[in-house]
C-alpha cells in the first residue's frame, strides 16, 4: 500500500472520529437532560411525548458502540502507519544497499584500470629497453674473426685512444713479421736468445706487450687485437706511427 492511500485513508478516519464524536456528545448531553428533570414536573399535555425518553436511553449502548470504533479505526490508522514506515524504510535500505553496491563495483573497476595502466606502462618501459638494446647492438659493429677483422677492429679501438695508423701500415707489417698467423712465435732472434721470444700478428716480447697494453683489449699476448693494438701504440711512441715502420722494429 502506498503512503498516499495510507494518509488519504487517515484523514478519512480523521472525519469519521469528528462526526462519532459528535454523535456521542450529543447523546450524552440527551441523558444528562432527562436525568436533571423534576420527579414533579409537569407531564405535557400530550401524552405522545412521554416516548421521547426511551429513545434517548436506548441511544447510550448506541454510543459506547462508536467509542469503540474510534478506538478501533484509531489502533487500525496506527497499524498503518507502521507498516508504511516499514516499507519505507526497507526500501530506504535496499535503496543504500544499492548505492553500496554500486560504489564497490566503481571502486573494483577503477583499481582493475589502474593496475592495467601500471602492466602496459612496465610493458612499455620493458619495450623501450629492449628497442633501446637492439639499436645498441646495430650500432656496434661485428667483426670477422679474420684479419681482414683483426685490423679493422684494432684500427676502431686505436682511433678511440688516439693511436695513430692505418689499415696499410698495419697489414703491411703484419705480413712481414708473421704472414698473418696470430699464433707465431720467433724462436731464434736475441729476444728469444734473452727468454723473451716475439710472438703474435706484429712480434712483440711480452715487457713491451705489458708496457704498451691498450685497455679494453684482452691481456693475452697472442690475442689479434690485443697484440696490434699494443704493437702499434709502442710504434706511435717510438717511431711516431705504424705507417712509419717498414722493418723489424
Amino acid at each position: 500500500m502506498s503512503t498516499f492511500s495510507i494518509h488519504s485513508r487517515l484523514r478519512r478516519l480523521s472525519k469519521t472520529q469528528k462526526l462519532s464524536a459528535a454523535g456521542v456528545s450529543a447523546a450524552a448531553c440527551a441523558a444528562l437532560s432527562l436525568s436533571l428533570v423534576p420527579a414533579h414536573a409537569e407531564t405535557p399535555a400530550e401524552p405522545q411525548a412521554s416516548s421521547a425518553a426511551p429513545v434517548v436511553i436506548a441511544g447510550l449502548p448506541q454510543a459506547k458502540t462508536i467509542q469503540a470504533s474510534i478506538i478501533e479505526q484509531h489502533s487500525t490508522a496506527e497499524k498503518l502507519v507502521k507498516a508504511a514506515d516499514a516499507v519505507k524504510a526497507k526500501q530506504a535500505a535496499a535503496a543504500k544497499a544499492k548505492a553500496e553496491a554500486k560504489a564497490a563495483a566503481k571502486a573494483k573497476a577503477a583499481a582493475k584500470a589502474k593496475a592495467k595502466a601500471a602492466a602496459k606502462a612496465k610493458a612499455d618501459v620493458a619495450k623501450r629497453s629492449s628497442q633501446a638494446a637492439s639499436r645498441s647492438a646495430a650500432r656496434t659493429p661485428v667483426y670477422a674473426d679474420n684479419l681482414n677483422g683483426w685490423i679493422t677492429e684494432a684500427l676502431d679501438i686505436m682511433k678511440a685512444h688516439g693511436i695513430p695508423g692505418s689499415y696499410d701500415g698495419l697489414h703491411r707489417n703484419i705480413m712481414r713479421e708473421s704472414t698473418g698467423n696470430p699464433n707465431a712465435v720467433n724462436g731464434w732472434d736475441v729476444n728469444a736468445q734473452n727468454g723473451t721470444p716475439s710472438c703474435g700478428l706484429l712480434q712483440v716480447i711480452q715487457p713491451t706487450f705489458n708496457a704498451y697494453h691498450v685497455p679494453g683489449t684482452s691481456t693475452n699476448i697472442y690475442d689479434p687485437v690485443a697484440n696490434i693494438t699494443a704493437a702499434a701504440n709502442y710504434a706511435a711512441d717510438r717511431y711516431g706511427s705504424i705507417d712509419n715502420v717498414n722493418s723489424a722494429y
